[in-house]
């Protein structure tokens, strides 16, 4: 049966664009509404200990670690962007790596938009946190947090499984592939019958 036919170039980029920006979207959304509605470092319980809120302005990477390298962070972030966006545009053409890298690049962005945009100043904006499940981890991190966290395990899957970023997948070789096999079944028994005379020769 045929596969799939590829995505256009077009096509791939317009899934990775809206994709993008609905992560994005939600992402800055969620923030606006715990910044309005929530007072800080507050510890809100959503469900019992499962979820809860505790809002707070992270200068850090994801799920606050390394507060002091804020510079280094906004800089990174801006490079995956840029490859992703490089790779929509000039390799994508599998559905399943364009809905990745979409939602992927949509968790970048949304914390990128923090870093560029939030106080204290542009390129070392706090990102905003205010997720804690401490049952998970004893982090704080966000919508976009999820997003980048989710989408990096799909990655590593795919690349796993052997697909590529055209939908094609790598094909796994066997050993001996079947024709040498019979080839080289045909000389040994070539040989075999061969070294037995000289065997008995040598015997004698």
């Amino acid at each position: 049966m045929a596969g799939r036919v590829p995505l256009r170039a077009a096509a791939a980029g317009i899934t990775i664009a809206i994709l993008a920006v609905l992560v994005l979207a939600a992402d800055q959304f969620a923030k606006h509404l715990v910044l309005t509605n929530l007072s800080y470092e507050q510890l809100v319980h959503v469900f019992g200990n499962f979820l809860s809120f505790y809002l707070i302005k992270n200068s850090g990477a994801a799920f606050s670690l390394l507060p002091n390298a804020t510079w280094v962070f906004t800089i990174a972030l801006s490079v995956v962007a840029i490859a992703i966006i490089w790779l929509a545009v000039t390799r994508v053409r599998s559905r399943l790596w364009a809905v990745v890298l979409g939602l992927l690049l949509g968790g970048v962005l949304g914390n990128l938009a923090d870093r560029l945009f939030r106080e204290p100043g542009f390129g070392v904006g706090h990102v905003v946190d205010f997720i804690y499940t401490p049952w998970m981890m004893p982090a704080f991190y966000n919508v976009a947090d999820m997003f980048i966290t989710t989408m990096m395990v799909c990655v590593a899957l795919l690349v796993l499984f052997g697909v590529r970023l055209d939908g094609t997948r790598e094909r796994r070789r066997s050993a001996v592939p079947a024709g040498e096999s019979d080839a080289a079944g045909g000389v040994d028994a070539a040989q075999s019958g061969t070294d037995e005379p000289d065997a008995s020769r040598r015997e004698d």
